[in-house]
């Protein structure tokens, strides 16, 4: 009479309840499932880091003394499907009672529900002991708001976690720095050499060939370097605390052609799959800025911390509280298709080239090239929400669906009608210019609107504005923009929209 417990490609917590003692009547299980690696098209990367964090998980449990049942993707007893694995070890090993912990993709999680309730046995279920906040508690935090402002829920979780506060009053007299977090990085000041990890994955890459899983992103290196254990996780945060840290505030938003990761921490990666949890992190850094704050700004700490106990805890609040239907809309009514150089890489837009390289290259990207670059493009082409869901899902180390959805379908895309933002993240050259330099260079000009050689980034912006004036004209954040549009004399606004469309019909022209 045995439990089986299962655990999910993103649930590995070594520091759950579950592994506190070893129990010889506890069973753990771990599938790589062609379910999981063929719903959409991933990088290579990040299956091969998925599947090397998953096996050295494994192992750590075996260490530990723990009961494992662990399925390759090749193994011939893997059916490839979640449920189907599920019933044949419950019925093989005379299992008893059934236990999970709450997924935190939507999909898993009815996957799991529907088929708990076919079982004749006991099933449990608990949380991943990960996030501050549990999944409805941002639902319950906006009952009878109108809107749902990231910042407000930020102040209220600063407060109730005693987070960079001081007398209930915020730390250094500013909840925000975000105005202090926009610089632009020009060589100085020089950024360490990055902390690499030398995982040895050439068993991952020969199983996944062998299965065919098929992958984008291009693949030259023998070793995966994002974290696949604790340990190396917390060796990957105290290296971000002591080299990058001091300067990441600053330059967070900013963009660099020299440049993979500037001044980020490579963190998500680990902490999406929990090898190491929210509180941990947001815990060693303040630790490590109040034994360093001589040298420290405020700034550059709060800028980190908003983007987890802020951002973070705020998108997976969102995703609980509007999933199912928060994957299916559209608000804007975009259909057009996603350019084909999203897939390779090229085009002649700098800026694009480069954000989409990176992101092929390292499985990687910033907030900033998500939002305004790719995201932006994407959005001013008016690109069906779908394809850009599926791309952005597929294409980063990092990207699971609690975080990527809101981020995409919600933030960038505006698909949601402002649920999560307040209004459209779009932008013209002018604003890709000044974050950083990929306008250097650059095959077009950023200040000219409709020549061949103009951004399109330009003629894009106009063209999306007056095409949706009926959802944004009325949005208060846009009356400036649309009292410039009303003043525009008409036949410059034709010809910005004449070469807008051009551009969203020939867009691998450009």
């Amino acid at each position: 009479m045995k439990t089986l417990r299962l655990i999910l490609g993103d649930q590995l917590n070594i520091k759950h309840p579950w592994f506190k003692a070893v129990d010889d009547d506890v069973l753990y299980v771990l599938f790589e499932m062609r379910q999981e690696t063929d719903y959409v098209t991933h990088h290579i990367q990040k299956v091969i880091g998925f599947f090397a964090a998953m096996r050295q998980f494994a192992s750590d449990l075996e260490t530990a003394g723990h009961q494992v049942i662990y399925y390759k993707i090749t193994d011939e007893k893997n059916t490839q499907n979640l449920i189907e694995n599920l019933k044949n070890i419950i019925k093989d090993k005379n299992i008893s009672t059934f236990e999970y912990l709450y997924p935190d993709e939507y999909r898993l999680d009815k996957q799991l529900e529907d088929f708990s309730k076919t079982l004749s046995i006991e099933t449990n279920v608990m949380d991943t002991a990960h996030f501050y906040t549990k999944r409805n508690d941002l639902q319950t935090f906006y009952t009878g708001k109108k809107q749902f402002v990231m910042e407000s829920f930020y102040r209220d979780m600063r407060k109730k976690h005693d987070i960079l506060m001081v007398y209930g009053n915020p730390e250094g007299g500013k909840w925000n720095y975000d105005k202090s977090n926009r610089k632009k990085w020009k060589n100085e000041p020089v950024i360490p050499s990055y902390k690499y990890f030398k995982n040895n994955v050439d068993a991952v890459v020969a199983d996944m060939k062998s299965a065919g899983i098929s992958t984008m992103g291009n693949w030259d290196l023998k070793t995966f370097n994002y974290p696949i254990s604790r340990k190396q996780a917390l060796s990957q945060l105290a290296y971000f605390c002591k080299n990058l840290l001091k300067h990441f505030g600053d330059y967070q938003d900013a963009m660099h052609t020299d440049e993979v990761y500037l001044f980020h921490s490579r963190i998500s990666f680990a902490m999406n799959i929990k090898l190491i949890s929210a509180r941990n992190v947001v815990d060693t850094v303040i630790n490590y800025y109040r034994k360093h704050e001589e040298n420290i700004d405020i700034s550059q700490v709060e800028g980190f911390i908003r983007q987890v106990i802020g951002w973070r805890e705020y998108m997976r609040g969102m995703y609980w509280a509007f999933m199912p239907e928060f994957k299916a809309e559209n608000y804007l009514n975009n259909k057009n298709k996603l350019a084909d150089f999203f897939w390779t890489g090229n085009t002649k837009m700098a800026c694009l080239k480069h954000a989409i390289t990176n992101s092929l290259d390292n499985a990687y990207a910033h907030h900033i090239q998500r939002l305004m670059i790719t995201g932006n493009y994407a959005l001013l082409t008016q690109t069906d929400p779908d394809a850009v869901d599926a791309w952005y899902l597929g294409i980063y180390a990092d990207a699971v669906e609690w975080v990527q959805l809101p981020n995409t379908r919600g933030m960038s895309q505006f698909s949601d009608g402002g649920k999560i933002a307040t209004k459209p993240y779009v932008s013209s050259g002018s604003y890709i210019q000044k974050t950083g330099n990929y306008c250097e260079g650059c095959h077009y000009d950023h200040k000219k609107k409709t020549e061949d050689d103009a951004c399109p980034f330009n003629s894009l912006y106009w063209n999306f504005l007056d095409d949706k004036r009926e959802q944004l004209e009325s949005n208060f954040r846009m009356k400036m923009m649309y009292s410039l549009l009303n003043k525009m004399d008409n036949e410059k606004l034709s010809a910005l929209k004449e070469r807008a469309n051009h551009i969203i019909n020939n867009q691998d022209a450009y």
